[in-house]
C-alpha cells in the first residue's frame, strides 16, 4: 500500500518549474557577485602590498672598508677568573681612511665583559658577540658621523 499523492494540476506544476529556473539563476547570480567583489578585494590588497610604500628606496648595505685592530684587553671576570679578548673593528668604505678612536670601543669591551660569568664567557660566546657588537655599532653610529662600523671579529679570546 503506497500513500495516495496529490496531483497538482497542471498550472501549477509549470509555475514552480518557473521559480526553480528563477531561483538557480538567482543562486548563479549570487556566487558571480561574490566572485567578482572576491576578486576586487584580492586586487585591492596586492596593489595595497606591493605599490604602496613610504617612498623611501631601502638604504643600500654597507661597503666594507679598513681594518681597525684594537690592543687585546685583560678583563676581571665578575664571577672570578680572567678574559683576555682582542676584537678588530670592520669599518665601512663611508668611514673613509680616517680611523675613528678606539677608546670608546675599549671601554664598551670592558664595561660589557666585568660584569660577565665565567660560564657567559665560554658557553655564550656567539651570543656575547652579538651584543658587543650592536653595542659598538650603537656608540660609533650616528647621524653625525654615519654608518663607520659594520662589524667587529674577534682576534683573541682567552679565559682562565
Amino acid at each position: 500500500m503506497s500513500a495516495p499523492t496529490k496531483e497538482r494540476p497542471a498550472a501549477a506544476k509549470g509555475k514552480d518549474a518557473a521559480e526553480d529556473v528563477e531561483e538557480k539563476k538567482g543562486g548563479k547570480l549570487k556566487l558571480v557577485v561574490i566572485a567578482v567583489v572576491a576578486l576586487v578585494a584580492i586586487g585591492a590588497g596586492l596593489w595595497f602590498f606591493v605599490f604602496s610604500g613610504d617612498g623611501e628606496e631601502a638604504e643600500p648595505a654597507p661597503v666594507p672598508g679598513i681594518e681597525l685592530p684594537m690592543d687585546a684587553v685583560t678583563i676581571n671576570l665578575a664571577g672570578g677568573g680572567y678574559l683576555k679578548i682582542g676584537v678588530t673593528l670592520q669599518l665601512t668604505e663611508e668611514a673613509g681612511e680616517t680611523a675613528p678612536g678606539t677608546a670608546k670601543a675599549t671601554d664598551i669591551v670592558i664595561d660589557m665583559f666585568s660584569e660577565a660569568q665565567p660560564t657567559d664567557v665560554t658557553g655564550n660566546r656567539d651570543a656575547m658577540k652579538a651584543e658587543l657588537e650592536k653595542r659598538i655599532e650603537e656608540a660609533y653610529n650616528t647621524e653625525e658621523a654615519g654608518h663607520v662600523v659594520m662589524g667587529i671579529y674577534y682576534t683573541s679570546y682567552v679565559t682562565q
